[in-house]
């Protein structure tokens, strides 16, 4: 299994938060070429604006290992993770983390700039599938104007 096949699989996380009108960002957390926890924005439905597809998919990871570390896992995320996400992914200690499309807008780099927001260990690799992430963005933003 590779990078797309993973990210096609957070891909569909976020179509269906699409469907359920939130924002469409999917993430799947990965180990062993394993899916072990999958996450989209809940931040609608749960009232709740720290309901971000990654905090849901790394909460689940967390009860799915019972642990609070995950060094030798990948999240896969559909868009550039928020400064927020970022600090939670850092405390994770993930192993590496993989992006799709950049946000220039509310993405980390925006606070972070050139620093490393996350732990020393992360390995980051962006821009897997950024067109397809990027135009389920455009879509739903289209939608609601």
């Amino acid at each position: 299994m590779d990078d797309v096949h993973f990210m096609k699989q957070a891909l569909q996380e976020a179509q269906r938060a699409m469907e359920e009108e939130e924002v469409p960002v999917g993430a799947v957390v990965v180990m062993n070429g394993k899916i072990i926890a999958r996450g989209h924005n809940m931040t609608e439905k749960l009232q709740d604006p720290t309901a971000h597809a990654e905090m849901i998919a790394l909460t689940a990871a967390f009860n799915a290992l019972g642990s609070k570390y995950l060094p030798d896992a990948t999240l896969y995320v559909t868009l550039e993770p928020c400064p927020m996400c970022a600090g939670a992914l850092y405390w994770s200690k993930i192993g590496r983390i993989v992006y799709g499309a950049e946000d220039v807008k509310n993405g980390y780099k925006k606070v972070a700039g050139d620093r490393w927001p996350f732990h020393k260990s992360t390995t980051l690799t962006t821009g897997c599938c950024a067109e397809e992430g990027s135009q389920l963005m455009k879509d739903f933003f289209q939608q609601k104007r």
